[in-house]
């Protein structure tokens, strides 16, 4: 065994940051050190995601259903929507969806807003209106987010999903395997862009047990991007979700085909060493480490990595990938 780490500490401090946020009666403010400390619609659905993620989610009834209520209380009664106002609000939609799914609840009223999206026609033209060359990261969240949704609540059915996964894998890119063809060669935005949007739509095809499509050129390039230093100078020194978008993609992409899947193991080795000791000393009043959604994208790259690597990355309690039990993140 090449690389053994003891990620207990790190458990313990994303545990005791999401403890920090607590304000009660199911309620979590998503920072604490910007602005007003209030109940937010990211703080109340990260801390249950985190929670679930490191073994600690709310077993307790009472407790439960008051985290329940106080997520399902974000919803607009007439839209149907969550709306955050940091995010896209299909994504704020889907986001708090899938975070009451880890409590098997739902939001207490229909998506009226997304309706016009239910048939595939609807579908085709928020898809086609996607900015898939100018800004694909942003516009995977409203293209992945509807799937979540509607699939999470029973809005989704055999041939409207069908016609979902139709037109991403008629439309992906045979080149990288990542984002809309021809859309990472038009050199608008870098790959490692077009990357953390198609990612979005991975987890989609992962839980819809559909393969990723051109996952060879998919696991080429994630090599590339580490190889050559692509990535971002952040990269693995950052509390968010541009490590889980890449570490997810290598890992699930490999593990898919077993292409490439030695090197790609190798690569997710190195980049962990490198992650666990930005994790180990990175400040708790980070703002982005203070910050519950960053922070869940954190926690779930470092379930990622324990799940890529058995028996290499210890913790007391087993981590759990929340997308192994429904999507979006």
């Amino acid at each position: 065994m090449n690389y053994t780490v003891n990620a207990n500490p790190a458990v313990k401090k994303i545990l005791d940051t999401v403890k920090s946020h607590s304000l009660g009666n199911g309620e979590y403010t998503r920072y604490t050190l910007r602005g007003e400390k209030k109940s937010n619609e990211y703080g109340c659905a990260d801390a249950a995601n985190i929670l679930y993620t490191v073994g600690a989610f709310e077993r307790d009834e009472v407790r439960r259903k008051a985290a329940i209520n106080a997520l399902r209380a974000f919803q607009d009664p007439e839209t149907g929507l969550f709306d955050e106002g940091t995010h896209h609000p299909i994504h704020c939609t889907a986001h708090c969806t899938a975070a009451l799914e880890l409590f098997d609840a739902a939001p207490l009223h229909p998506f009226n807003a997304l309706k016009k999206y239910s048939d595939v026609k609807g579908l085709y033209s928020l898809l086609n209106s996607l900015e898939w060359v100018n800004d694909p990261w942003p516009a995977a969240h409203a293209g992945a987010g509807i799937y979540a949704a509607l699939v999470l609540t029973g809005g989704a059915d055999e041939k409207w999903s069908d016609a979902y996964f139709n037109y991403l894998e008629s439309n992906a890119d045979p080149e990288t395997g990542i984002g809309r063809r021809g859309a990472v060669k038009a050199g608008i935005k870098p790959v490692n862009h077009h990357l953390n949007g198609w990612f979005h739509y991975l987890f989609n095809f992962s839980f819809s047990r559909r393969p990723f499509p051109y996952a060879e050129k998919l696991i080429d390039e994630c090599i590339r991007m580490y190889d050559e230093n692509i990535m971002p100078s952040s990269f693995g020194q950052s509390v968010g979700f541009q490590e889980i978008d890449w570490v997810y993609a290598l890992n699930r992409a490999a593990e898919k085909t077993g292409y490439r899947y030695n090197e790609a193991k190798d690569r997710l080795r190195k980049f962990a060493r490198g992650y666990f000791d930005f994790i180990f000393t990175v400040p708790v009043t980070d703002k982005n480490w203070d910050d519950l959604h960053m922070l869940f994208g954190l926690s779930c790259a470092v379930a990622e990595l324990q799940l890529a690597l058995p028996g290499e990355i210890r913790t007391e309690y087993p981590l759990k990938n929340v997308l192994d039990r429904r999507p979006f993140i």
